[in-house]
């Protein structure tokens, strides 16, 4: 079910609540990106999420060497597209093309971010490493992810294996970790005498139905649970958002 397009939230208006009934989504925040902190161990991302700062200001300051007060919107938006974009290795012509910026200037702002958080990139060559010599990387929670066409000759093959080498811990450990709250959430919600249902998951996204005289209560028991989901050196943090059909709870 699409959500970025206007058409997309128009069929998700369609997904409705019972009568008496709400839906609840639960959201991990930027849940990637706070396992890349924990992961390649950067302090000064780690810092920014336990001081609950704006993580794209954050490396926007760190990167371009500009003050978070005042910043200019598309600074930020450019340190955004950086810190996703690492997470699945993105190119310098990949990060040009979504920046509307020359091949040269993305270069320029990858190796900016490279030698501000030389850990990331310790962890990228760690982890390459890892996959040509055991044929698969591990996710924070000891799942092996094997990565088919590490050792290719042809190199376009290999620089993809490689790029999933780099984020299957990172992405691999983001779904471990909602496996393991919805695992837990049954019995949560029994032992708060609650009677919401959990509907659906959907990438780092849960979604209830709750009765509405127990929402307040149920998006507290379903907080706890997913974020003690799991211990990171970062913490875990979860967006809700309700409504009467899908579109609404976000």
């Amino acid at each position: 079910i699409p959500v970025r397009s206007e058409e997309g939230r128009k069929i998700r208006k369609a997904f409705i609540a019972d009568k008496g009934m709400t839906l609840l989504s639960a959201d991990y925040s930027q849940i990637e990106l706070r396992l890349l902190a924990h992961t390649a161990e950067i302090d000064a991302l780690k810092d920014a999420f336990h001081e609950g700062l704006d993580i794209h200001a954050i490396t926007a300051a760190q990167v371009f060497g500009v003050p978070i007060e005042g910043m200019d919107p598309m600074v930020r938006r450019n340190a955004k597209a950086i810190n996703f974009g690492i997470i699945y290795g993105i190119s310098a012509f990949g990060l040009a093309r979504q920046l509307g910026i020359s091949n040269s200037e993305a270069a320029q702002y990858i190796d900016a971010y490279f030698e501000r958080y030389p850990g990331i990139r310790a962890y990228m060559d760690r982890t390459k490493e890892e996959a040509r010599t055991h044929g698969y990387v591990m996710t924070p929670f000891g799942r092996k992810c094997h990565v088919k066409g590490i050792n290719e000759k042809n190199p376009n093959l290999r620089n993809m294996a490689e790029r999933a080498a780099i984020n299957a811990p990172i992405q691999g450990g983001a779904a471990d970790i909602i496996k393991r709250a919805m695992l837990r959430m049954p019995e949560a919600l029994v032992t708060a005498n609650l009677n919401a249902r959990m509907l659906l998951q959907v990438h780092d996204e849960l979604i209830f139905e709750v009765p509405d005289t127990e929402m307040e209560k149920t998006i507290e028991v379903v907080k706890k649970s997913m974020e003690s989901a799991a211990i990171l050196d970062v913490p875990l943090v979860v967006d809700t958002g309700i409504g009467a059909n899908w579109d609404e709870a976000h």
